[in-house]
C-alpha cells in the first residue's frame, strides 16, 4: 500500500469512527426512549436492561454504518479540499478518482460487511430483542395497559379505559371489560365509571376494584341455535363497588428469556426468507383459486340439456322476464336478489382475509429484496458524499453534518415510502425495495462526474449567461 493510500484512509477513518459512535448512540437512545415507558418500574434487573440495549445496538448498527459513511466521506474530502490538498495532488498529476480509490474499495467492503450483518446478526438480534421486550411488557401487565384501546395483555380479558392516573398509575376512568376466559365470546361485560388495579409483590393475583358500574352476563353456555340462545336467561345488575381477582401466575412466573415469537419476517435470514416465500405464495394462490372457483360456481348457470325444444317461440320476447306471469317474475327477482346478496356478502367476508394473506406475503417479499438493496447504501451514499465533499471543500461538523442529514433523510424516506407501497401491493416488492437506490444512484453518478471534472454542483452561468446576453442584445438594438 502506498503512502498516499494510507494517508487517505487515515484521514477518512478518524471522522468515520467518531460519527459512527455518535450516530449509534443517538439511534439507540431514540429506541430506548420509545420503549422506556414499558420497561421502567417493572422490577427488571440491570443485566436484562443492558441485554436489551445490546440487542438494540446490534439492530441499529446496519443503519448507523451508511450514515457514518456518508458523513465521514463529506468531512474527510471536504477537509482535504479546504486545506488545498486536492490542488496539490492535481498539480502532482494525481486525479480525483485515483485519490479516492482506496475509499471506494473500503466502501465496497463495508457494503459486504453490512449485508453480512443484515443477513446474520440482525435477524438474531431482532429475535432476542422482540421476545425480551414482549416478556418485559408482560412482567407487570397492569403497567402495560394503554388508555384508549383494547388491551389483551391479561389472558382471558379484553380491557379498555379512557385514562390512567394516580401516583402509581393504577386508577382508571370509564372502564369496559370483556370476560372471555371461558372461550364463549363476549358473553360477560362489565362497565364502570372508575376503577383501581392492585397487585402485591409476589402475588399470583391482580385485583380489580370497580365503582359505579353495570354488570351483564348471558347464560347461554349450552345453547346451540339462535332460538335457544334467545330463550336462555341473562343476569344483569348495577353496583357501587365490584371487586374480582385475575390469576396472572403465568405472567409473573414468566422467564424473560422465553422465546414467544420466532417466525417474524425480520427474524429470518435471506436463505430462510427465500425458502419461506414460495410456501406463503402457494397458500395465497390456493386461497385465491378456491375463492374464485366458489364465486364462479355461484354465478354460472348450468348448461341446459340438449333436447328438442317443444315450446313455441313465436310469442316469446327477447326480454326473458316478459315471458313470465307476474307471480313468476316476482319469484325470479326475489331469488336473484337473495343469491346476489349471498355472493356479495361472501366476497366482502373474504376481502379481509385475502388482504391479510397478501400483505403477509408482501412483508416477506419486501424484506428479502430490502436486505440486498439496503446493503448497497454504503456504496451509494459514499459516491454522493465523497464528490460533494470535494465540491463544497468544507470539513468539520458544520455544513457537512447538515448536508449528510438532508441526504440521508431523502434516502431513508424514499426507502420507507417504497417499502410501504410494496406492502400495500401498490407496486411490486422488487421495485419498492429498490426505489431509494434508483433515486440516489443517478445523483451519485452526476456528482461524481462533476467532481472528477472539477466543476461545481451546477453551473449557474449556463442558466444566467443566455439571459444576460439576450437582455444585452435588446438594449443594444434600442440604443441604435
Amino acid at each position: 500500500m502506498k503512502i498516499l493510500d494510507k494517508y487517505i484512509l487515515k484521514t477518512f477513518f478518524r471522522p468515520f469512527i467518531a460519527t459512527f459512535l455518535i450516530v449509534l448512540f443517538v439511534l439507540v437512545m431514540q429506541i430506548l426512549w420509545q420503549t422506556f415507558e414499558n420497561i421502567a418500574g417493572k422490577g427488571i434487573s440491570l443485566p436484562f436492561i443492558l441485554k436489551f440495549l445490546y440487542y438494540t445496538t446490534l439492530l441499529v448498527t446496519p443503519q448507523a454504518i451508511p450514515i457514518a459513511m456518508l458523513l465521514s466521506s463529506i468531512m474527510a474530502l471536504g477537509s482535504m479540499g479546504e486545506n488545498y490538498e486536492f490542488a496539490a495532488a492535481k498539480s502532482a498529476g494525481i486525479s480525483l478518482p485515483r485519490l479516492v480509490r482506496p475509499l471506494v474499495i473500503l466502501a465496497i467492503l463495508l457494503s459486504v460487511v453490512n449485508f453480512l450483518f443484515l443477513n446474520n446478526i440482525y435477524p438474531y438480534a431482532m429475535l432476542k430483542q422482540q421476545n425480551l421486550y414482549a416478556n418485559i411488557k408482560k412482567k407487570k401487565p397492569a403497567l402495560a395497559l394503554i388508555p384508549g384501546s383494547f388491551n389483551n395483555d391479561i389472558p382471558g380479558y379484553q380491557i379498555k379505559f379512557d385514562e390512567k392516573y394516580g401516583e402509581n398509575e393504577n386508577l382508571l376512568k370509564k372502564v369496559l371489560i370483556y370476560d372471555i376466559s371461558k372461550n364463549n365470546g363476549n358473553q360477560k361485560v362489565i362497565t364502570a365509571k372508575r376503577g383501581r388495579i392492585d397487585s402485591k409483590e409476589g402475588s399470583r393475583y391482580l385485583t380489580f376494584t370497580l365503582f359505579d358500574g353495570y354488570y351483564y352476563e348471558e347464560l347461554s353456555k349450552n345453547a346451540r341455535t339462535s332460538k335457544k340462545r334467545k330463550k336462555m336467561p341473562a343476569s344483569s345488575a348495577k353496583f357501587e363497588e365490584y371487586k374480582f381477582n385475575i390469576d396472572i401466575s403465568d405472567l409473573t412466573n414468566n422467564n424473560l428469556d422465553t422465546v414467544r415469537y420466532k417466525n417474524n419476517f425480520r427474524m429470518l435470514t435471506v436463505k430462510q426468507l427465500s425458502d419461506t416465500i414460495p410456501d406463503i405464495k402457494s397458500r395465497y394462490d390456493e386461497t385465491i383459486r378456491l375463492k374464485s372457483k366458489k364465486l364462479t360456481n355461484s354465478i354460472i348457470i348450468k348448461n341446459l340439456e340438449l333436447e328438442k325444444d317443444t315450446i313455441l317461440t313465436k310469442n316469446l320476447t327477447t326480454n326473458i322476464l316478459d315471458n313470465f306471469h307476474l307471480e313468476n317474475k316476482i319469484n325470479i327477482l326475489n331469488s336473484s336478489y337473495v343469491k346476489i346478496n349471498r355472493i356479495v356478502s361472501s366476497v366482502n367476508n373474504s376481502v379481509g382475509s385475502i388482504k391479510y394473506k397478501r400483505k403477509k406475503l408482501n412483508f416477506f417479499d419486501t424484506e428479502y429484496y430490502n436486505r440486498i438493496s439496503f446493503s448497497l447504501s454504503c456504496l451509494i451514499l459514499f459516491f454522493i458524499g465523497a464528490p460533494l465533499g470535494s465540491i463544497i471543500r468544507k470539513g468539520g461538523f458544520g455544513l457537512p453534518m447538515i448536508l449528510a442529514i438532508a441526504i440521508y433523510v431523502v434516502y431513508f424516506f424514499s426507502n420507507t415510502f417504497g417499502k410501504n407501497l410494496a406492502e400495500e401491493s401498490s407496486i411490486s416488492a422488487l421495485l419498492g425495495a429498490w426505489v431509494a437506490v434508483f433515486l440516489m444512484a443517478p445523483i451519485g453518478f452526476l456528482l461524481t462526474r462533476r467532481a472528477s471534472k472539477d466543476k461545481g454542483i451546477f453551473n449557474a452561468d449556463a442558466i444566467t449567461k443566455p439571459i444576460t446576453n439576450f437582455i444585452k442584445k435588446i438594449f443594444a438594438k434600442k440604443s441604435n
